[in-house]
């Protein structure tokens, strides 16, 4: 799953620390998100949504049917 994680986290002046402590994950999970290695849980994308000052999980996250 592409993300656009990255470029809200640093628009909003955020570290992936920062991000990983505000979501209550580890630094290397925010990471994995970035990297499209890892498909959050509804609960986590709607945290990270929220944290970076969007509506909807689809402003931050891109659903490929093949993931």
């Amino acid at each position: 799953m592409e993300t656009k994680i990255r470029q809200l986290r640093q628009n909003k002046g955020l570290t992936q620390q920062e991000l990983a402590d505000a979501a209550q994950v580890t630094r290397q999970t925010i990471n994995a998100l970035e990297n499209a290695r890892y498909n959050p849980s509804l609960l986590l994308a709607y945290k990270i949504t929220k944290i970076l000052g969007k509506n909807s999980i689809e402003e931050v996250f891109m659903f490929n049917e093949d993931d």
